[in-house]
């Protein structure tokens, strides 16, 4: 098992530096950089390669309605060479308030589309010829009745690095996570319950994988949550709370929140529908007091050691083979030991 980290988006990059490289010396594997609506990720994903050694900078992620699929190639083509071959390239369709409220791009097909950036990217990366592709959503090049007629299939310029880049997915739905599961390297759930998991994805995830190629190997999942060890520990566990509340009460409306859909099929029906009316009413304290204990206790790492080992067994059992870890510590000293000890536990 691999330890990762998420990187906050709130901007601080020479904060976000200091903290991967502390963490890179204590055994810390992926550093996933988000983008949402702040400072984009890809800034902070090349200051990373330029200041790290060995982990591997990840996008986690970049929305695929924001970049071409060509440009995401080139993107991620870029990262891994600065770093000398440390780059995943992390994708998902983020929401339509993002997508559509800050971006003003149509929030459509993402299933569809994520599937034909996948094939791009990787004709981009292999550079055996020039990229053609007759796709749904996506033509390269542009047909003469769709535009000039002057457009001609290219190759990349510059040889990547590598000709397989990682393509890790944030997926949710039944489909999506049965697409990732099929063409994808790895799989980035949120709100992941390792208990429930199977309920909710095990048809899926077996579905996509009798698909898969062999050429791929083994899915990668990568999840986890809050990461404490010690007296007292257990208190951390609140501090996901407004995160829970937020995904579930206001990532969408009433009646289309995916986050709401995926609480529900946990078994939190009644918490679910609680969690959401507080919160687009205006009352996000009382949403996250609404956040069931048990859901935070068994989605956190934050306990006694025992605990703790408990919940990375747990993880590993649900076929985690990423543990993406928030440490929570008084100081950056603080959290560097709590990565080495989780490091000297899973390997």
């Amino acid at each position: 098992m691999k330890l990762a980290m998420q990187i906050g988006y709130s901007g601080g990059f020479e904060a976000s530096v200091a903290q991967v490289q502390a963490l890179e010396k204590a055994g810390m594997d992926i550093a996933y950089v988000a983008e949402a609506y702040g400072y984009d990720g890809v800034s902070l994903m090349g200051y990373l390669a330029a200041k790290t050694e060995s982990v591997q900078i990840a996008a986690g992620i970049l929305p695929i309605y924001t970049r071409t699929p060509t440009l995401l190639a080139m993107t991620a083509a870029g990262v891994d060479d600065l770093s000398k071959g440390r780059c995943i390239l992390g994708l998902g369709a983020s929401g339509p308030q993002v997508i559509e409220g800050f971006h003003g791009v149509p929030y459509d097909a993402p299933i569809g589309r994520t599937r034909e950036i996948i094939q791009i990217c990787r004709q981009v990366w292999a550079r055996k010829e020039p990229v053609v592709h007759d796709g749904r959503y996506y033509q390269l090049p542009l047909s003469e009745d769709q535009g000039t007629g002057l457009g001609k299939p290219l190759k990349i310029i510059t040889k990547p690095l590598r000709p397989n880049i990682p393509i890790h997915v944030a997926a949710l739905g039944p489909k999506n996570v049965s697409m990732t599961a099929e063409i994808a390297d790895g799989w980035l759930p949120i709100l992941y319950h390792p208990d429930r998991a199977a309920d909710v994805w095990g048809a899926d995830l077996a579905a996509g994988a009798a698909k898969r190629s062999d050429d791929l190997g083994t899915l990668d999942v990568i999840a986890g949550g809050l990461l404490a060890i010690g007296e007292g520990a257990e208190a951390v566990r609140d501090f996901a709370r407004p995160m829970v509340a937020l995904y579930v009460g206001g990532m969408g409306a009433r009646d289309k929140n995916f986050y709401n859909n995926l609480f529900q099929r946990y078994g939190y029906e009644d918490a679910a529908a609680e969690i959401q009316n507080l919160y687009l009413d205006g009352k996000k304290q009382e949403a996250g007091a609404a956040v069931p204990d048990s859901f935070l206790a068994e989605t956190s790492l934050a306990g006694d050691e025992g605990f703790v080992r408990e919940q990375i067994q747990r993880y590993a059992d649900s076929g985690v083979t990423v543990l993406n870890v928030t440490p929570i510590a008084a100081d950056l000293d603080g959290q560097a030991r709590l990565i080495e000890k989780v490091k000297g536990w899973i390997g």
